[in-house]
């Protein structure tokens, strides 16, 4: 995203940040709390999460090198209605909150290109929750798999299917029983931790339509931003 911006103000804003660490299941914020920093991911992936006393937090949105996370600074709200967890390790532009209000007020470009994306993630909460309620847990979790896929590095999710079960909001085996079938089929292959994708075009024809539905929003509103992988190179058999 900062790159897509003019010169002047990608590096001025680069100087008000500070580079840090993307930890896994790091707590970058949480509902309700004062947001004091932006970030501006260069690798690694952020989940975003609903608060509920009575039910474990599940996943609405993610954000990756493609976008932000503290979009209610962008609203001049100052509070967090998500919270936000690591859940891929890598790296971010941190900046202070105050700093990026006084970026906003002297970069046109930054506020298009946040305004868009905030239309983009609002679009896609909605999706979110109607996937939830909507959908069986097959083709959600082939797109929950390939959105994830989208924000990181090369073909491999370092995560467990008790993280997966928590983000879906659903138990964890009913992930087991939907990546036995994926793996049987070929598309990924699962050991420890580590899900490798064999076959993206067969995840792709597993997911449910949420998915093509946000590469086509973030087209038609930030073309060429749109969250996705290189294409794969052939995988290694093992």
């Amino acid at each position: 995203m900062i790159d897509r911006l003019p010169r002047p103000d990608r590096l001025r804003l680069l100087a008000a940040c500070e580079r840090v660490p993307l930890r896994p299941s790091q707590i970058l914020c949480r509902s309700g709390q004062v947001i004091r920093h932006a970030y501006f991911p260069i690798g690694g992936l952020i989940s975003l999460l609903t608060r509920d006393d009575e039910q474990p937090s599940i996943e609405v949105g993610m954000v990756g090198r493609e976008g932000m996370l503290g979009m209610s600074l962008v609203l001049g709200v100052g509070r967090a209605p998500l919270g936000a967890m690591v859940q891929g390790a890598g790296e971010a532009w941190r900046l202070a909150a105050p700093a990026l209000k006084r970026e906003l007020l002297l970069s046109a470009a930054l506020r298009r290109c946040l305004n868009r994306y905030i239309a983009i993630s609002m679009a896609g909460f909605a999706t979110s929750v109607g996937c939830q309620h909507a959908h069986l847990l097959a083709p959600r979790l082939a797109r929950w798999l390939l959105m994830s896929l989208d924000r990181a590095s090369g073909r491999e999710l370092l995560v467990t299917q008790s993280w997966i079960a928590r983000m879906l909001g659903v138990r964890r085996e009913g992930v087991t029983e939907i990546a036995l079938k994926l793996q049987a089929a070929g598309l990924i292959r699962y050991a420890r931790g580590h899900i490798t994708v064999l076959d993206r075009g067969g995840l792709e024809s597993r997911s449910c339509g949420c998915y093509a539905a946000s590469r086509l929003e973030y087209e038609r509103l930030l073309p060429g931003l749109a969250p996705a992988s290189a294409p794969l190179p052939p995988a290694i058999p093992g």
